[in-house]
């Protein structure tokens, strides 16, 4: 049986370690050629250890997904490359280290930094693939959103979850307008997972009753992993997905249910 996604071009930004990285791998697994892109160079050669290493094409390069030249040359060099580009998967984003301040106290500067890697950095890529999407008529975009956009963040930074929100109205209106182009744009909302080390050991060194206390949010009692984000973009960047449009699922084991 042939990979579903053989000869497929896939764009998958923040690709150099946890959701990026996984979602590399397994669309490169089902036959994609893999365009990924970070700013994280030392992680991102990583990320392409690993898809070499697994025989997936694969085409990495530096970019700041809030710098538009960049994404324009990156997007250029991809199809000057491939000739095509059938997926995009906008994964860059975060709360870039900021820690919570009361409203009244945010700095602008961490508004700002925040809202343009979350909300720009989408911005540019969808429309730097656009064009390109409708002459061919087809297309996938997803967007990594959060239910932080949804409801309110855990981490209580109201830039992300402004941000979060903004990506879900994009997302909509994006799927408004190029759904007659045959080219289906989505979002996924991943919940309580520690996809870095840094997470991951903050949460083994946090007490055994507070771990318990956060998992009873969660109707499924448990941690995502990076391959339950993977899972849902591979959904819908497949035929599986072709008659899902404008929405955002939520993947985070019960813990927001609208």
């Amino acid at each position: 049986m042939p990979a579903e996604l053989a000869g497929q071009v896939a764009i998958v930004t923040g690709a150099a370690h946890g959701f990026g990285r996984q979602i590399c791998a397994q669309l490169g697994g089902l036959g994609a050629r893999i365009a990924a892109c970070d700013i994280n160079d030392d992680e991102l050669a990583g990320t392409g250890q690993i898809l070499a290493k697994a025989g997936i094409e694969s085409y990495l390069r530096h970019v700041d997904v809030t710098d538009e030249a960049q994404v324009d040359a990156f997007v250029a060099e991809v199809l000057a490359r491939w000739g095509q580009v059938d997926i995009l998967v906008n994964d860059a984003g975060g709360t870039l280290g900021v820690q919570w301040q009361p409203v009244d106290k945010v700095a602008t500067a961490d508004w700002d930094r925040i809202v343009k890697v979350n909300l720009y950095g989408p911005f540019f890529f969808t429309r730097a693939v656009a064009g390109h999407m409708k002459k061919r008529r087809y297309g996938k975009i997803v967007t990594i959103s959060s239910g932080a956009g949804r409801a309110h963040s855990r981490t209580g930074i109201h830039a992300y979850s402004a941000a979060k929100a903004g990506v879900m109205g994009f997302v909509r209106q994006c799927a408004f307008e190029l759904g007659k182009y045959n080219i289906n744009v989505n979002s996924v909302a991943p919940g309580l997972i520690m996809s870095t080390e840094g997470s991951q050991r903050h949460w083994a060194e946090l007490p055994g009753e507070d771990r318990e206390t956060v998992l009873d949010t969660v109707a499924l009692h448990r941690l995502g992993t990076v391959e339950d984000i993977a899972n849902a973009v591979v959904f819908l960047v497949t035929e599986a997905g072709d008659w899902i449009q404008g929405q955002t699922i939520l993947v985070d084991g019960g813990h927001w249910m609208f």
